[in-house]
């Protein structure tokens, strides 16, 4: 809104342009590239993406059948499948719109169009309507004198001008109409397009796998986090560097920004205090240089919401201990043990529903956000909100004693590299 601005002088047009009134609406992926004296003149309002459920009701109700009908498909001919549709979404259109989608079901119907010409053959040419070039064969009616007879009448009694009214509505009528686009006749077996058969169509997924462990082995812990692309599951990787003489020390890798890093410290600090209260025995910080790793390197990330996922990874490579299966967590952690709140919580739901998790930890903070989703985003989850690490450590690590250690063999079925993983992450 820019009040101030009534007499602004636009030096293109060279001429004074009023935008008291004027009201400019943008929008953008993120706020991050807006030069920060604009984004301190704006309002903003923050619209999150749809679910997976949301873009399947749209594609049905909209994009497919108006890609149907763009394409020239007969009704009955062609069909997707409900589990190559969800393939689509989840596989291929990770975007919080529905533009990119709209472009794959465009694709699939276009190639779907070429597969029916070829077994039937181009429609028939339109036959176009017949044209009259002369004017008196036009106005003439049963009952009713030919439009030249009327106007030498009405000429004859003064009338000439209701005589150019009569040619002129016979000429109109005459107007050649654009012909109607041929109707494609399809007599044969409706061509179903499954999800095997989505490479043929739309070529190879463009998202790997979530989830690479199947079973997590000690250190490793899933956390999650927000992307221009909607949210995102990233594990976060803790080792010992063995034989190293930096003891005490942390590294962090995996192409972090500065939040993360300072996370990172946090945690590592938080991490030392928190084991020291629970076993003042154990030197396992101490003697120690620790490596912490973000994998997919290629991908930005930073924030400040994994610290309490990084203190997890952290504690569970010094006690031994896996975490709880399908267990995936966010949140912001202090030096003192205080789980702050996040954003993003919708988009958070849906990367954690689609790698399979079954229970999230969330903090206190953030229990509004959660209950304002609806029940279908909500459906099979379990979430647990916390107010302090205490909380967290009790539910993913100590389920039956802290040093039990547990040895998992870990199967990683590692994911394709995708160039389209270069979305910054906002953890």
């Amino acid at each position: 809104y820019l009040e101030p601005h009534s007499g602004f002088m636009d030096h293109y047009l060279d001429v004074p342009v009023d935008l008291s009134k004027a009201l400019f609406m943008c929008t953008a992926n993120v706020l991050d590239t807006i030069p920060g004296p604009l984004l301190d003149r704006m309002e903003v309002i923050r619209l999150s993406g749809y679910a997976s459920d949301e873009k399947f009701a749209i594609a049905r109700r909209y994009l497919e059948p108006q890609a149907a009908t763009d394409a020239g498909i007969p009704d009955g001919a062609t069909r997707i499948t409900d589990e190559a549709m969800h393939s689509l979404i989840d596989d291929y259109c990770r975007e919080a719109g529905v533009r990119n989608l709209k472009k794959h079901l465009e694709k699939i119907y276009r190639k779907v169009a070429l597969r029916i010409f070829k077994i039937t053959g181009p429609p028939p040419a339109p036959v176009p309507a017949p044209v009259s070039t002369t004017k008196d064969s036009a106005a003439v009616t049963p009952g009713t004198e030919p439009a030249s007879s009327l106007s030498s009448s009405s000429s004859s009694s003064g009338g000439s001008s209701d005589a150019v009214e009569v040619e002129k509505t016979a000429a109109a009528g005459q107007e050649e109409q654009p012909p109607a686009p041929p109707k494609v006749v399809y007599t044969g077996e409706t061509i179903v397009i499954d999800k095997a058969q989505l490479k043929a169509y739309v070529g190879q997924a463009i998202f790997a796998k979530d989830t690479f462990y199947e079973t997590t082995p000690p250190g490793v812990v899933m956390g999650l986090a927000w992307t221009s692309m909607g949210g995102a599951t990233l594990y976060i990787e803790a080792a010992r560097v063995q034989d190293s003489e930096a003891r005490g020390a942390l590294t962090t890798t995996g192409q972090l920004g500065d939040v993360f890093r300072e996370s990172a410290t946090i945690a590592h600090t938080f991490a030392r205090a928190f084991l020291a209260a629970k076993d003042p025995s154990s030197k396992f910080f101490a003697s120690s240089a620790l490596h912490v790793h973000v994998p997919q390197g290629a991908t930005p990330k930073d924030g400040p919401s994994a610290g309490c996922t990084i203190v997890t990874a952290l504690l569970s490579l010094a006690t031994g201990k896996a975490v709880t299966p399908h267990l995936a967590m966010t949140g912001e952690v202090t030096l003192t043990g205080c789980i702050l709140p996040i954003g993003g919580v919708k988009e958070k739901v849906l990367a954690a529903r689609r790698a399979g998790v079954k229970q999230i930890i969330f903090p206190e903070a953030n229990r509004a956000d959660y209950d304002d989703l609806t029940s279908e985003l909500k459906a099979d989850l379990s979430p647990h909100f916390v107010s302090h690490y205490d909380q967290v450590f009790k539910l993913a690590i100590e389920q039956d004693g802290i040093f039990t250690p547990a040895t998992p063999t870990p199967q990683l079925d590692t994911p394709a590299p995708s160039d389209s993983n270069t979305a910054q992450a906002s953890i």
